[in-house]
């Protein structure tokens, strides 16, 4: 278990300065033979050999409790003094007497990554440290815990209970650990609505068969069956009625294409490790500012927003969503909500010239940051469909104030349990990237320390 040492600590670190004062008291007051002091320190040292007891017997006693922990579905980032929802993670399974003067607690403890599917959940680095906790109340067996995070990413955690006295002596361990990795989705972002005319997109026929092909087949009629389709000349032959099906399906349908594009240079360190055996190997990793990733949540939410508005304005458009790490044929409201699912824990990938931009009439919508630099070449391919443009910018202003500016900060991290590693704000300048197509919409983000 990642969290195994810590869970096999007893005694807190203020238990432990409770614990060398009483001692070092009891040892000079037999030096120097104060009753009054002698008889502090006993009190003091009885009440933590007490508490020890109980606590170890207890946690024994609670070896076999499985406590369950479940975020809700889907997990969406929270960030910000304006977000207007509080996600509770339920916890159950806490069926269990607890001793006077102690009381039972849940952890979540983990690693969240917002650069996502590019690290593992056994990278060192690219990572916030994850802690949560909150107190059962006595004779409870079901709880929630306010658990959070600022921006998208992917979790992984485990959940567990600790028995602690209510004077802050001792933590003991409780029942067994429950693991999980949790996909954490964008907070939403509302732009302005796109209207799309179902002409604008690149038009097609499902299931339209090749002029080679015959255009019908028969089957027996069944219930609900048009009678003009009876083939009435087949029926009399099989005695039978038999209806004739077309397999020439006349819908039409708009295909309309998206493009994703997380593309960034990033900082690449090379390290040289080595294992218990004296091997060495070579670890290649990318770091990302928190910068950069914040546009990117920001890019991630406008599309999330773009793909549900529009699927609702028209449930027949046809999505065909292209990013650095594959394409997705979006069709109905379950492959949109699988496709937000994994948009939680994408990253950026190294800037690559994309595949030739296939010839149509329809419009192309790209989303993007300004940190994709090959940008301007990919829109000069797109040419001449006409484009639409999305992209996330770092504001103009150096104060940050700039008027519709979501800014991200480091207390939005550290409320809800993150401890921001150093290396994530460390940037060099950024400007906003000079680009423009058809149409633009551009909307900024900023860090603030």
């Amino acid at each position: 278990m990642p969290f195994g040492k810590l869970r096999r600590l007893f005694i807190t670190p203020f238990g432990g300065a409770v614990l060398v004062i009483a001692v070092i008291m009891l040892i000079r007051s037999l030096l120097n033979r104060n009753s009054y002091e002698i008889i502090i320190s006993c009190a003091a040292l009885l009440l933590l050999l007490l508490l020890f007891i109980i606590g170890v017997w207890k946690s024994k006693k609670t070896k076999s409790l499985e406590p369950a922990w479940k975020p809700p579905f889907p997990m969406t980032a929270n960030f910000g003094e304006d977000a207007q929802m509080t996600q509770y993670t339920q916890i159950t399974g806490l069926d269990t007497a607890v001793p006077l003067f102690f009381r039972l607690h849940f952890l979540i403890k983990g690693k969240f990554f917002p650069c996502g599917s590019n690290f593992s959940a056994e990278s060192k680095s690219g990572f916030a440290a994850v802690s949560v906790e909150t107190s059962i109340p006595r004779n409870d067996t079901a709880s929630q815990l306010i658990f959070n995070f600022p921006v998208s990413g992917i979790f992984h955690g485990e959940g567990f209970c600790r028995l602690r006295d209510i004077f802050g002596f001792f933590s003991f361990p409780c029942g067994q650990a429950q693991q999980r990795t949790v996909n954490v989705r964008s907070a939403p972002c509302f732009g302005k609505k796109t209207h799309i005319n179902a002409q604008s997109g690149a038009e097609d026929r499902r299931n339209k068969p090749a002029s080679d092909i015959e255009r019908y087949h028969m089957r027996e009629y069944t219930p609900g069956d048009r009678f003009r389709d009876i083939n009435w000349k087949n029926s009399d032959k099989f005695d039978t009625l038999i209806t004739r099906i077309s397999t020439d399906n006349q819908e039409k349908v708009s295909r309309i294409d998206v493009y994703f594009r997380n593309y960034t240079s990033a900082k690449t360190v090379i390290k040289v490790m080595k294992d218990s055996g004296g091997k060495r190997s070579t670890v290649v990793k990318q770091e990302y500012s928190l910068l950069q990733l914040w546009l990117l949540d920001r890019t991630k939410a406008r599309l999330a927003y773009f793909l549900r508005s529009l699927m609702e304005q028209n449930p027949s458009f046809i999505f065909d969503v292209h990013t650095a790490g594959g394409s997705y044929e979006i069709e109905d409201q379950d492959d949109l909500d699988a496709f937000l699912e994994e948009l939680a824990g994408f990253s950026f990938f190294p800037p690559q010239h994309e595949m030739e931009i296939q010839a149509g009439k329809g419009d192309i919508y790209v989303f993007s940051t300004a940190f994709d630099f090959l940008l301007p070449s990919f829109l000069l391919a797109c040419n001449p469909r006409p484009v639409t443009l999305f992209i996330a910018q770092p504001s103009v202003n150096s104060d940050n104030n700039q008027r519709g500016t979501e800014i991200l900060s480091i207390n939005d991290f550290l409320s809800n349990g993150c401890i921001v590693p150093p290396d994530w704000f460390k940037r060099g300048k950024l400007k906003p990237l000079g680009v423009r197509a058809e149409k633009t919409e551009m909307f900024c983000a900023e860090v603030k320390l």
